[in-house]
């Protein structure tokens, strides 16, 4: 083969020898940080969340590299097929006009609240999981689970909610039209915590997009990548989910790429 490239055998070895060019180092390390991110973020990230959390952490390199790395290793952010909606809206109970109006952005924490339910496979049978997300820093402040989809389980994420965010009155809490959230219960836990109660208009899911979009990610990066053999351990995943990742670590482009929880704590500092 020497001899083809006309190159002497000892410049050959020479060559095979040779420590690595410090960009090629450079690269192996950033790819090892890519790697990790990818992994805390269940797969979630694609290259511009990763770009901007390695800034976060001090590493400043260009989104095309990062791009370039991802590819070179396979790495995308995860996706996941349509899903249909869970609540039951053909009812007879009173509902709500849509006071929120799409306004998805309130100045303040604890002043638009919005609600839904989705569902979980398992191998023991469906999970449902309720959620309460305050759309100022699009926390998820109150959640409940259960195999059963009642008005308990959405009575049972609103005071969790309300115990752990004590909001004023006036609050408004937005939902589609769900006899769950429609029940004289559920009406009346809201009036006890002088809650306004608003409700998307009939079979439009753009009207509660914050709600749907949280678990359009839930089921991306986590539920339809997993195997869940009992609701137990569903439960578990979906814990660390929303309180370990989503609320406290995952960045949103739409917060300035910052997490929930630095924004609730930036409010409160201010």
């Amino acid at each position: 083969m020497c001899s083809v490239f006309h190159v002497s055998r000892s410049g050959y070895y020479a060559w095979l020898r040779r420590p690595e060019s410090q960009r090629k180092e450079q690269d192996k390390a950033l790819s090892r940080m890519i790697k990790e991110i990818h992994q805390e973020s269940n797969g979630e990230y694609g290259s511009p969340k990763i770009h901007q959390e390695l800034r976060r952490r001090g590493k400043r390199h260009g989104r095309k590299r990062v791009a370039r790395l991802m590819r070179k290793d396979g790495l995308k952010a995860k996706t996941a097929p349509k899903f249909k909606a869970t609540t039951n809206s053909k009812h007879n109970l009173p509902v709500a006009a849509n006071l929120l109006d799409r306004d998805f952005s309130p100045a303040e924490p604890n002043r638009a609240w919005v609600a839904d339910i989705t569902y979980i496979w398992t191998n023991e049978g469906w999970l449902y999981l309720a959620v309460v997300i305050d759309l100022f820093s699009r926390a998820v402040v109150g959640w409940s689970m259960s195999e059963r989809m009642t008005r308990n389980l959405v009575m049972d994420a609103f005071t969790l909610a309300v115990q752990r965010r004590n909001p004023p009155r006036g609050l408004i809490h937005h939902s589609d039209r769900g006899s769950q959230y429609a029940s004289a219960d559920f009406q009346s836990l809201l009036v006890r915590y002088g809650a306004i109660c608003s409700m998307s208009r009939k079979a439009n899911c753009w009207d509660n997009a914050p709600a749907e979009s949280f678990f359009g990610l839930l089921k991306r990066a986590l539920v339809f990548h997993s195997d869940y053999q009992t609701r137990a351990q569903a439960r578990q995943s979906i814990f660390n989910y929303i309180e370990r990742f989503y609320n406290r670590k995952r960045i949103h482009s739409s917060l300035g790429y910052r997490t929930p929880y630095e924004v609730d704590q930036l409010k409160l500092a201010a």
